[in-house]
């Protein structure tokens, strides 16, 4: 056991960033969780004014009304107080996600562009590529094309992402839903870690964490879940495989088609992207009744 366990866990992750905090208001949302005791005192370090919701956890209220599952406090509390961000964690704290001045939420996939176009201009994102999962929004891909980032796709579960970081020696990567991996830093999603960052990049550049979103532009992206078929079919049955190409090529560049079978639950996955949520919905319904009739068990 370490007494000082806390203490050098926060001059850890202090030791991250390079700049003070100091002149920005946060709200940090703990979910009652893992975050409590370290995350406001994290960011108060850093110089931050901290606004803190979501810090007595009784053993049972673990992310009950707070947190990344739950964002809607944390955009009262920041326009309440009129703050310059906020970040909400997990109950376990390997998450985070952020709202901006305007009380928007920006997710992991928003997240994750802002720290890969910082690496970059610093010249910290090692061999120039950002690992995400296939569900990654069509926006992150653009986005890092543009700005001559390769990124690599790996199957759901931020183990995959570990993986391939460790495998390639990659600087960072992540999940939509938050969990994003420093390897400089970290071994795992670390949400603190994750906030201090973007915080230290909006202080860094001057620039709100609304303009720094807007890197990213988030393409509409539907997703249905149909059950009670037969998965392991989902990549053979020839009408779903047309379907799906007709999509695609309608779709070209402006948009995706993703099916997936579920590895814990009897069902598929059908994700669609498109440059407008109309078109996302039309053909994530007509791929849908699709696998409901020729998967049908």
């Amino acid at each position: 056991r370490f007494a000082d366990a806390e203490d050098r866990y926060i001059v850890h992750l202090l030791g991250a960033i390079s700049n003070s905090l100091e002149g920005l208001k946060i709200v940090v949302d703990c979910a009652h969780g893992a975050a409590s005791a370290i995350s406001p005192q994290v960011f108060a370090d850093s110089g931050a004014e901290v606004i803190v919701i979501g810090n007595d956890p009784d053993g049972l209220n673990i992310n009950s009304g707070f947190g990344s599952t739950s964002m809607s406090a944390l955009q009262a509390a920041v326009l309440e107080h009129h703050a310059d961000m906020g970040f909400a964690h997990d109950g376990d704290a390997d998450r985070a996600l952020a709202v901006d001045a305007n009380g928007a939420i920006v997710d992991g996939d928003q997240l994750m562009a802002i720290l890969a176009l910082s690496l970059k201009a610093k010249g910290e994102l090692a061999r120039n590529t950002l690992v995400a999962t296939v569900m990654s929004n069509l926006g992150l891909r653009i986005a890092m094309k543009d700005a001559g980032i390769d990124m690599i796709e790996t199957k759901v579960g931020d183990r995959y992402v570990l993986e391939q970081i460790r495998e390639g020696g990659f600087t960072l990567g992540g999940e939509q839903s938050g969990h994003i991996i420093f390897s400089r830093f970290a071994t795992t999603g670390d949400g603190i870690l994750t906030g201090l960052m973007i915080a230290s990049e909006v202080k860094r550049t001057g620039k709100s964490l609304q303009e720094l979103a807007a890197q990213m532009k988030t393409y509409p992206q539907v997703l249905i879940n149909i059950k009670g078929v037969d998965k392991s079919r989902v990549d053979t049955d020839p009408g779903l495989q047309e379907i799906v190409r007709e999509a695609e090529a309608e779709l070209a560049e402006t948009g995706r088609v993703l099916l997936r079978a579920s590895g814990t639950e009897n069902l598929v996955r059908v994700m669609v992207e498109a440059a407008d949520e109309g078109t996302a919905h039309s053909w994530a319904d007509r791929i849908a009744r699709v696998v409901e009739k020729n998967l049908a068990i």
